[in-house]
Protein backbone atom coordinates (compact mmCIF):
# COMPACT_ATOMS: atom_id res chain seq x y z
CA UNK A 1 0.00 0.00 0.00
CA UNK A 2 1.61 3.71 -0.95
CA UNK A 3 1.16 5.97 1.18
CA UNK A 4 -0.67 8.98 0.44
CA UNK A 5 1.62 12.14 1.11
CA UNK A 6 -2.21 14.19 1.19
CA UNK A 7 -3.80 11.72 4.36
CA UNK A 8 0.05 11.94 6.10
CA UNK A 9 -0.47 15.92 5.88
CA UNK A 10 -3.70 15.86 7.25
CA UNK A 11 -2.40 13.76 10.11
CA UNK A 12 0.12 15.98 10.62
CA UNK A 13 -2.23 19.10 10.65
CA UNK A 14 -4.79 17.66 12.73
CA UNK A 15 -2.09 16.96 15.64
CA UNK A 16 -0.20 19.87 14.92
CA UNK A 17 -4.09 21.68 15.53
CA UNK A 18 -4.37 19.87 18.57
CA UNK A 19 -0.72 20.98 19.71
CA UNK A 20 -1.58 24.28 18.56
CA UNK A 21 -4.57 24.37 20.88
CA UNK A 22 -2.79 23.53 23.84
CA UNK A 23 0.13 25.60 23.31
CA UNK A 24 -1.86 29.10 22.78
CA UNK A 25 -3.50 28.53 26.21
CA UNK A 26 -0.03 28.70 27.72
CA UNK A 27 0.01 32.60 26.76
CA UNK A 28 -3.24 33.10 28.21
CA UNK A 29 -2.16 32.11 31.34
CA UNK A 30 1.32 33.35 31.83
CA UNK A 31 -0.37 37.12 30.75
CA UNK A 32 -2.97 37.10 33.25
CA UNK A 33 0.26 38.62 35.17
CA UNK A 34 0.89 41.75 33.06
CA UNK A 35 4.47 42.25 34.27
CA UNK A 36 4.96 38.54 33.39
CA UNK A 37 7.84 37.96 30.67
CA UNK A 38 6.50 35.35 28.13
CA UNK A 39 8.80 36.06 25.14
CA UNK A 40 9.04 32.17 24.20
CA UNK A 41 5.54 31.63 25.35
CA UNK A 42 3.80 34.18 23.03
CA UNK A 43 6.42 33.29 19.99
CA UNK A 44 6.10 29.22 19.84
CA UNK A 45 2.72 29.18 20.39
CA UNK A 46 1.85 32.13 17.54
CA UNK A 47 4.43 30.58 15.31
CA UNK A 48 2.51 26.95 16.06
CA UNK A 49 -0.79 28.29 15.07
CA UNK A 50 0.47 29.77 12.03
CA UNK A 51 2.00 26.76 10.39
CA UNK A 52 -0.95 24.44 11.81
CA UNK A 53 -3.01 27.43 9.74
CA UNK A 54 -0.62 27.36 6.70
CA UNK A 55 -0.65 23.14 6.55
CA UNK A 56 -4.80 23.46 6.68
CA UNK A 57 -4.88 25.98 3.53
CA UNK A 58 -2.57 23.90 1.53
CA UNK A 59 -4.47 20.81 3.02
CA UNK A 60 -7.53 23.17 1.76
CA UNK A 61 -7.15 22.37 -2.84
CA UNK A 62 -6.89 18.64 -1.95
CA UNK A 63 -10.46 18.89 0.57
CA UNK A 64 -12.23 20.91 -2.08
CA UNK A 65 -11.28 18.67 -5.30
CA UNK A 66 -11.67 14.97 -2.84
CA UNK A 67 -13.61 15.12 -0.09
CA UNK A 68 -16.30 18.38 0.16
CA UNK A 69 -18.86 17.12 -2.53
CA UNK A 70 -18.77 13.83 -0.91
CA UNK A 71 -19.04 15.06 2.72
CA UNK A 72 -22.02 17.90 1.68
CA UNK A 73 -24.15 14.77 0.12
CA UNK A 74 -23.59 12.55 2.40
CA UNK A 75 -24.56 15.12 5.60
CA UNK A 76 -24.54 18.94 4.86
CA UNK A 77 -24.66 19.31 8.56
CA UNK A 78 -20.44 18.32 8.69
CA UNK A 79 -19.80 20.07 5.65
CA UNK A 80 -21.25 22.89 6.94
CA UNK A 81 -19.00 22.58 9.90
CA UNK A 82 -15.86 22.48 8.42
CA UNK A 83 -16.96 25.08 6.43
CA UNK A 84 -16.75 26.72 9.89
CA UNK A 85 -14.42 25.16 11.20
CA UNK A 86 -11.74 26.92 8.70
CA UNK A 87 -13.51 30.74 9.50
CA UNK A 88 -12.90 30.02 12.90
CA UNK A 89 -9.16 28.95 12.33
CA UNK A 90 -8.52 32.09 10.54
CA UNK A 91 -10.04 34.07 13.37
CA UNK A 92 -7.64 32.14 16.05
CA UNK A 93 -4.68 32.61 13.78
CA UNK A 94 -5.04 35.88 13.24
CA UNK A 95 -5.67 36.71 17.10
CA UNK A 96 -2.66 35.40 17.79
CA UNK A 97 -1.17 36.96 15.64
CA UNK A 98 -2.33 40.08 17.40
CA UNK A 99 -1.55 39.29 20.81
CA UNK A 100 1.98 39.07 19.42
CA UNK A 101 1.67 42.06 18.22
CA UNK A 102 0.51 43.79 21.23
CA UNK A 103 2.69 41.58 23.44
CA UNK A 104 5.97 42.90 21.82
CA UNK A 105 4.78 46.42 20.99
CA UNK A 106 4.29 46.14 25.03
CA UNK A 107 8.37 46.13 25.74
CA UNK A 108 9.21 49.75 23.63
CA UNK A 109 6.04 51.16 24.58
CA UNK A 110 5.38 54.11 27.21
CA UNK A 111 4.11 53.07 30.54
CA UNK A 112 1.04 54.41 30.49
CA UNK A 113 0.53 52.03 26.85
CA UNK A 114 1.96 49.41 28.06
CA UNK A 115 -0.58 48.28 30.57
CA UNK A 116 -3.41 48.66 27.69
CA UNK A 117 -1.31 46.33 25.24
CA UNK A 118 -0.52 43.91 28.02
CA UNK A 119 -4.03 43.64 28.29
CA UNK A 120 -4.99 43.28 24.47
CA UNK A 121 -2.19 40.83 24.43
CA UNK A 122 -3.49 38.33 26.99
CA UNK A 123 -7.11 38.94 25.81
CA UNK A 124 -6.02 38.43 22.21
CA UNK A 125 -4.26 35.02 23.45
CA UNK A 126 -7.11 33.63 25.16
CA UNK A 127 -9.70 34.25 22.52
CA UNK A 128 -6.84 32.45 20.26
CA UNK A 129 -6.98 29.49 22.54
CA UNK A 130 -10.70 29.29 22.74
CA UNK A 131 -11.06 29.53 19.04
CA UNK A 132 -8.60 27.06 18.74
CA UNK A 133 -9.68 23.97 20.72
CA UNK A 134 -13.08 24.28 18.70
CA UNK A 135 -11.58 24.03 15.78
CA UNK A 136 -9.96 21.13 16.91
CA UNK A 137 -13.12 19.70 18.20
CA UNK A 138 -14.71 20.44 14.68
CA UNK A 139 -11.58 19.33 12.64
CA UNK A 140 -11.96 16.06 14.23
CA UNK A 141 -15.26 15.49 14.23
CA UNK A 142 -15.00 15.93 10.19
CA UNK A 143 -12.16 13.71 9.98
CA UNK A 144 -13.86 11.08 11.88
CA UNK A 145 -16.52 11.24 9.38
CA UNK A 146 -14.55 11.56 6.86
CA UNK A 147 -10.88 11.96 5.91
CA UNK A 148 -8.61 10.92 3.46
Amino acid sequence: MLLDPVRLTQHVHGHLGWIAAAVLVHPAILLRDRKRRAHLAVGSATALATIAGAIGAWLYVAYRERLKQGIFMRSPAVGLLFERKEHLAFAAVVLAWAGAAAYFGAIEAKAELRETLRTIAFRAFVGSASLAVVVAVLGTIVSVFKSF
